[in-house]
């Protein structure tokens, strides 16, 4: 295969290409971030060698994996929180207060502290309750997106076949919408993985990753660890986001097989 393959537009191309591009695309940006980075910032050297001294205090066995689960059920609230709202949109009486939940997404979370602290225990309980509550506002504008653009032929059909209402809607919005939802989950998730060094930092008590980068980002001499700490966010981040794909591929084959790149 040439290499013109590679800016030809929506061309396809095998896995070798695929991941050679990435490791170029990978090494210049760690030659750029080493030549033109400013004075002030450690180099891709600093930083690596600020793993085993993170590795030694416990920040990735112990605060990541205990960050990891509390966003982890956040998720789970959140998607079953959302997918129940936005379904619930089928029904008029449903509309106006699912409608009324996706304004919330406008609302910063610093100003929420103190009903969420005086509604949910601290630690833990108080920081999955600030999660869902973020995550929640936008799987549910999203969602309820998805259900309301459902072309009526399909409502029509459903019909057709004889099924009721509710029936209709089983098939359609639940099972016809799953790749869809999986979807929506899949950048929510990403969205909760982001919020949560904030969400951290704003409930203390508990630990956690976002906790040791806020302190670590105080001290100047501390920056190579902090770079550190962000790289194993981003890779956790990237690693849960191949998780929840692989696992809408698995449940979902068929949401690929119209796609121009597939």
């Amino acid at each position: 295969m040439s290499f013109t393959k590679l800016v030809q537009p929506n061309a396809t191309v095998s896995k070798h290409w695929h991941w050679g591009a990435a490791a170029a695309w990978t090494l210049t940006a760690l030659l750029v971030w080493a030549v033109f980075r400013p004075s002030i910032l450690p180099g891709p050297g600093a930083v690596l060698s600020a793993f085993p001294t993170l590795w030694n205090r416990g920040v990735f066995t112990g605060d990541l994996l205990h960050s990891f689960t509390v966003n982890l059920q956040a998720i789970l609230w959140s998607t079953l929180l959302s997918l129940f709202f936005a379904y619930t949109t089928v029904m008029p009486l449903m509309r106006s207060p699912v409608s009324a939940m996706t304004k919330l997404r406008f609302l910063g979370l610093t100003g929420l502290t103190l009903p969420f602290t005086l509604l949910f225990p601290g630690g833990d309980g108080l920081r999955i309750a600030i999660l869902t509550f973020g995550m929640t506002a936008n799987f549910v504008t999203s969602m309820s997106d998805v259900v309301a653009n459902i072309p009526r032929e399909e409502f029509d059909h459903a019909r057709s076949l004889g099924f009721s209402d509710w029936r209709s809607v089983w098939e359609v919005v639940i099972l016809g919408k799953a790749d869809a939802a999986f979807e929506v989950l899949r950048q929510n998730a990403a969205i909760g993985w982001m919020m949560l060094t904030m969400v951290e930092v704003i409930a203390q008590s508990g630990g956690g990753i976002g906790l040791v980068l806020y302190k670590a980002n105080r001290q100047f001499d501390l920056l190579p660890q902090v770079f550190a700490i962000l790289v194993v966010i981003l890779m956790v981040g990237y690693l849960q986001d191949l998780a929840l794909r692989w696992l809408k591929r698995t449940v979902c084959p068929y949401a690929e097989l119209k796609l121009e790149r597939r």
